[in-house]
């Protein structure tokens, strides 16, 4: 049973605002434990898009290894430039309140070299080290998207703990503790009233009979 923080005010006005503050805390509890759900799916769904993100840059690798040892052989064409994004767009989207980034499109620079004074593999090349880099760019984006989402999960499970655990059980513990109270003062009152009209009734005979003597 959690112990209370903070001294209450053993009476009736306490006693509503208890009642009114847990009715609160548990219409919101829903909300949050809603919101978690919902980053829980989001988070599994972008580690899915990261794990093929993933997958696809190594296909690349993979198939880029197989000719690397003829990027010295470039007749002056310079794949790794050529096939670096010069331009990124991204847009947002907003899950569970959390806005994250998405990856739309990678811009290349143009490349101008002649068809026929280069080696032929330099096409595919390009093709094969564009990929490549979109795929590490939609990584990188994918992970800011999972750094941002797994942050926000830490904070609603926090609050989630906080009012399932600490101040719902406490906000019910004041509830009992007041409730006591103003019962124990009920009864006390009860008591007291009864002692009262019980030495009342005493007196009255006594009064009676010394009337009854004169």
């Amino acid at each position: 049973m959690p112990r209370p923080t903070k001294k209450i005010k053993l009476t009736w006005a306490e006693l509503r605002q208890q009642r009114n503050a847990l009715a609160r805390f548990e219409l919101y509890i829903p909300t949050l434990q809603l919101k978690q759900q919902q980053l829980q799916s989001a988070i599994l769904q972008a580690r899915r898009e990261h794990h093929q993100a993933k997958q696809g840059a190594d296909v690349c690798t993979e198939k880029i290894s197989t000719y690397r040892t003829v990027f010295n052989n470039t007749a002056g064409v310079n794949v790794a430039a050529l096939s670096a994004p010069e331009d990124i767009k991204t847009t947002t989207a907003n899950i569970a309140g959390v806005r994250v980034p998405v990856f739309e499109s990678a811009a290349f620079p143009q490349a101008t070299y002649s068809l026929f004074g280069t080696s032929p593999w330099v096409d595919q090349a390009l093709v094969d080290l564009q990929q490549q880099n979109i795929r590490l760019v939609e990584l990188e984006i994918l992970e800011r998207k999972l750094e941002l989402l797994d942050t926000e999960l830490r904070k609603v499970t926090q609050r989630v703990n906080l009012f399932d655990k600490v101040i719902i059980p406490q906000t019910r513990e004041n509830i009992r503790r007041i409730r006591i109270a103003l019962g124990d003062r009920m009864i006390a009152a009860v008591a007291r009233a009864k002692i009262a009209k019980e030495k009342l009734e005493e007196r009255e005979p006594k009064g009676k009979l010394e009337v009854a003597s004169a």
